[in-house]
């Protein structure tokens, strides 16, 4: 008995340290790990805000070669900054799940040493319990050691019990962190790929700044002189032509008097309006087009068919069913008409230029059948689509007409309200604002 008394002390003296040891080992991992990340993404973020602090000064400073030039410079530096604080993001949220999952394997490991453990020690008082107290009392000289081992035994089987409750709760506790984290990994992941976007203007931006430099050669009166000749008259930016996302383009004249019209009923100044449906045709020419359909592979992905079942482009009777009736309303072929594609995770499905899931669609179908007086309304239809951006854009605080409201508005639009004020979409809201400046700029001509 003494025997097994000191093993089960060693046993237990094992756990812990092992225990101590994992935890120290882990922490000290991710401690450091966490440090490291912590600290690369505040100096990104500082430089952020130093290249917006500058965009902004810049910005309001009299447009000329250097003011230009310096614009796209930090343009450029802070979309190369934001891409750096995705990947470190991305990083951290990794190493988070791998640590995670580390941590649910040794509790797993110690949960099957504490179960051969006890199995051990269940045997062992069975053992005793089937001995008769005379047989007890005849196998050991001393009978309160006999009582002393039985009451060691109920505590350990006790003791065992608590531990066994403590780790699965521990277990399920980490388990849920793991499904948290990995779900960040996915919008991590997806704003990865809507990344490519801010990459491709980057580019843009650097070939705007060399094609300055090139032709002006560095000189104020050769940048002035091109401004000029590059300002527009009214009637040319009337009939020059609006991309509008999955329906093709207008004269940006019609787009603007659609917006004007939405603006009057829903208060979202027309300029917003214009530059959440750019944003939205920019981001189209990179996710590509799918159509709902249930036939074997034959496309990809940019307007031709994907060969997706279409439970898997959209999600399931949440936005199929809503789609098919909205579709066989309008009288179109729900396996011919467009749709926005999964982004690499969840679902698709969004239509036309405002890009509304059939589900929110139908929320404001109603609505947008008053004031439009479009019955049914038609998601593809460019003046429908513009009156669906400005309704959604005024429930999400548009209206107020700030600077600031409006550009929550438009990362509303994108990622929700539960999102909206998440670092890693800022790109989106930012983007919207620099194209309302430039739809600005072309109304004012318009209207002068």
């Amino acid at each position: 008995m003494f025997i097994i008394r000191t093993s089960l002390a060693f046993f237990f003296l094992s756990i812990l340290l092992f225990t101590a040891a994992s935890s120290i080992a882990f922490a000290e991992t991710g401690e450091e790990r966490e440090a490291r990340l912590r600290a690369e993404l505040a100096q990104i973020e500082a430089e952020i805000a130093q290249q917006q602090d500058l965009l902004d000064v810049k910005s309001g400073e009299r447009q000329s070669l250097e003011r230009d030039v310096a614009v796209l410079e930090a343009q450029i530096a802070k979309a190369q900054l934001a891409i750096r604080r995705r990947n470190l993001t991305i990083e951290q949220i990794g190493s988070d799940v791998n640590d995670r999952a580390k941590a649910i394997v040794a509790l797993d490991e110690k949960i099957v040493r504490e179960k051969a453990s006890l199995a051990q020690l269940l045997r062992k008082t069975n053992e005793i319990g089937e001995l008769s107290f005379p047989e007890m009392i005849l196998g050991n000289d001393d009978l309160s050691t006999i009582f002393s081992d039985l009451d060691s035994f109920q505590v350990v089987k006790v003791s065992l019990s608590n531990s066994f409750e403590l780790i699965a709760d521990t277990r399920a506790a980490l388990q849920n962190q793991k499904i948290v984290l990995e779900n960040k990994q996915i919008e991590e992941q997806e704003l990865k790929q809507i990344q490519e976007l801010e990459k491709n203007q980057v580019e843009t931006r650097k070939g705007q700044k060399t094609e300055i430099l090139t032709v002006t050669k560095g000189e104020e009166e050769l940048y002035q002189q091109l401004i000029k000749e590059k300002e527009q008259t009214a009637a040319e930016i009337r009939t020059a032509l609006f991309s509008l996302r999955d329906t093709g383009a207008i004269p940006f004249g019609d787009a603007y008097d659609f917006a004007k019209e939405a603006s009057a009923k829903t208060g979202v100044r027309p300029a917003l309006i214009l530059g959440i449906l750019k944003q939205e045709t920019n981001l189209g020419e990179n996710v590509g087009q799918c159509l709902l359909t249930n036939s074997p592979n034959k496309g990809d992905g940019k307007g031709k068919n994907t060969g997706r079942p279409f439970a898997q482009v959209m999600k399931g009777t949440r936005d199929v069913d809503p789609f098919l009736e909205i579709v066989t309303e309008l009288g179109l072929d729900p396996f011919g008409q467009v749709v926005s594609c999964p982004p690499g995770y969840g679902f698709g499905g969004a239509m036309g230029p405002a890009q509304f899931i059939p589900s929110t669609w139908m929320l404001y179908k109603n609505r947008l059948g008053k004031v439009t007086g479009e019955v049914p309304p038609n998601p593809w239809n460019p003046r429908t689509a513009i009156f669906a951006t400005a309704l959604l854009m005024s429930d999400n605080g548009a209206d107020k007409g700030t600077r600031a409201a409006e550009r929550l508005a438009a990362l509303r639009y994108f990622a929700g309200w539960k999102n909206a004020k998440k670092a890693a979409y800022s790109f989106y809201g930012d983007g919207v604002m620099e194209l309302t400046d430039a739809m600005q700029r072309q109304i004012d001509i318009l209207e002068r």
